[in-house]
């Protein structure tokens, strides 16, 4: 699985993907700083087993602070996106190639309204954020209608000679782009087109066919980042994005009490509403009022920085669910010991053979059964799994 960080340039990708995944992108004040992808892992947040199972746990492949278990997931921070990418326009090919592979996208929004549509610095509030959310939309929407069209009339063609199903080749078509069959039988029927005469699709109707597939595809977050700077009349504006899931953010302020938490100035954990000064001796003036600001301005207004519950609300918007597989249901332990070591992030309705597959592909050829370390009950390869699931596979290896 993997979240795409979207957004045209200069509102600040680059600071919350280094903020959510502790990487160290190029930051700067003028578009088009970041050229290359840049990928990370990022965390979300679930309760983790240890607690109502009451043992010690020994994370690997995640964290557990307090409780709280950090399961990774994949990130990407691309190229800026400036209107008519989808023609090439700066770096419009390249940003939304790297985009193929995203399962769900933030898309990080200025809220402020101080880059204008070029993503270059203006005076504050003279731009509206909802400018930025429908272009966006527009040119990814663009970028996919192309790359169908550029074959239509052949493949429309072949479906009615060839008596074929015109939701399989164009999943086919489009399985690079992330883009499933179901996704494109969901939007035949919402637009109620007509699968025996693909042909007669008018370019208006494939245009909202193409729209309504990016739609399911490549869900959309908004991040209306810098909240704590923008005028209250462009906070408002979100009230208007009813469509969407809309989460004001500081990402310049998770960073900073990251950096301070990592340096033990502060104990901090990320998607709290506060934290905790460790020495304000060993700190200077200058950096006592900077967290005092994050706290009035930002943790006590908003509830957070927002940018963990972005990746948060990301995953949830997905259906995944965290399951916990162990080789010992009785110790919840690997073969090396380590207690509840690793976390799976995995789609809502997956089995008990799809987890053994995802351990490892000799797990999943020569599965043989499961064992739910919570009920001790044998479970078979059909199975569906719970969020929150500890599960120890039997395998003939």
């Amino acid at each position: 699985m993997q979240l795409g960080i979207v957004g045209k340039p200069n509102v600040g990708k680059s600071t919350f993907f280094n903020a959510a995944t502790k990487a160290h992108a190029e930051v700067a004040n003028y578009p088009f700083t970041t050229i290359e992808a840049n990928r990370g892992v990022m965390y979300i947040r679930k309760p983790c087993p240890c607690k109502d199972t009451h043992v010690t746990c020994t994370p690997h492949n995640s964290r557990c602070v307090d409780g709280i278990r950090f399961v990774p997931i994949e990130a990407i921070d691309v190229a800026g996106l400036v209107p008519d990418a989808h023609k090439g326009k700066g770096l419009g090919n390249k940003f939304l190639d790297d985009l193929r592979q995203a399962h769900a996208l933030i898309h990080i929004v200025d809220a402020s309204g101080s880059t204008d549509a070029e993503g270059n610095p203006t005076d504050l509030g003279s731009h509206d954020p909802l400018l930025d959310i429908e272009f966006l939309e527009k040119e990814i929407n663009y970028w996919m209608y192309g790359i169908i069209k550029k074959s239509w009339e052949v493949l429309a063609r072949k479906c009615e000679l060839e008596n074929k199903k015109i939701e399989k080749m164009l999943g086919e078509q489009l399985t690079g782009l992330g883009i499933r069959e179901e996704h494109i039988t969901g939007a035949i029927r919402k637009i109620n087109l007509d699968i025996t005469k693909p042909s007669h699709w008018k370019d208006d109707q494939l245009l909202k066919f193409t729209d309504y597939v990016r739609s399911i595809s490549k869900p959309i977050i908004i991040a209306f980042n810098k909240s704590d700077k923008a005028p209250e009349n462009l906070m408002e504006k979100r009230k208007e994005l009813t469509n969407y899931i809309v989460i004001p953010c500081s990402a310049e302020s998770e960073l900073a009490l990251s950096n301070a938490a990592e340096k033990g100035i502060i104990s901090y954990t990320p998607g709290s509403s506060d934290f905790t000064i460790l020495n304000k001796e060993g700190i200077s003036e200058k950096q006592l009022k900077a967290l005092e600001y994050i706290k009035t301005h930002v943790l006590q207004r908003y509830g957070s920085t927002g940018v963990q519950k972005c990746i948060d609300e990301a995953v949830r918007m997905l259906d995944l669910i965290v399951v916990y597989p162990v080789q010992d249901e009785h110790h919840l332990t690997d073969k090396e010991g380590r207690v509840l070591p690793d976390a799976h992030l995995i789609p809502r309705g997956s089995t008990a053979k799809d987890l053994a597959y995802k351990v490892h592909t000799d797990l999943g050829d020569h599965f043989i059964r499961g064992i739910d370390a919570r009920t001790h009950r044998i479970i078979g390869a059909d199975h569906q799994l719970k969020d929150g699931d500890i599960i120890s596979i039997i395998a003939d290896i």
